[in-house]
């Protein structure tokens, strides 16, 4: 009998350890630099990979299109992408770390088009989950 409720303790263990190690999600990116978060943002948005969009933004985001004035939230942005996977922009992209200080990172995102530039300001914070996309705001800066 001691044998069986030792069995049955050791086996009501393992089975709470284990529903709490699923239920905790490992996020993969937790340990990025910021360059690597804004790496894995044009990955996102001119490669078309989608597959760290549900670590890569913050749940307070907001995308911000300056040209038409529209602004979407996290979900709104992460289903637009989720649309696009795959799809691979034409552009020559560059991006330049703007300021970093403390737990806020800005970064400048260029994509030159062929008939247009597609400028993101990517924002940064860091917290006890890593860095992630808080904010992005689109410009179309005209061409000179």
């Amino acid at each position: 009998m001691k044998r069986v409720l030792t069995t049955l303790a050791a086996t009501l263990i393992l089975i709470t350890s284990f529903s709490s190690m699923a239920a905790e999600k490992m996020d993969p990116l937790k340990d990025y630099s910021s360059v690597n978060i804004v790496n894995a943002y044009l990955e996102a948005t001119t490669l078309g990979s989608v597959d760290m969009n549900k670590f890569l933004f913050a749940e307070d985001f907001e995308y911000h299109n300056t040209a038409s004035n529209l602004r979407y939230g996290k979900k709104a942005y992460t289903n637009f992408l989720k649309q696009h996977k795959g799809i691979k922009f034409n552009c020559e992209t560059t991006y330049e770390i703007l300021d970093e200080s403390g737990e806020a990172c800005i970064a400048k995102a260029i994509m030159k088009f062929s008939h247009f530039t597609r400028v993101d300001y990517i924002t940064l914070n860091h917290s006890k989950e890593g860095w992630k996309v808080s904010k992005v705001v689109t410009t179309y800066p005209p061409r000179v």
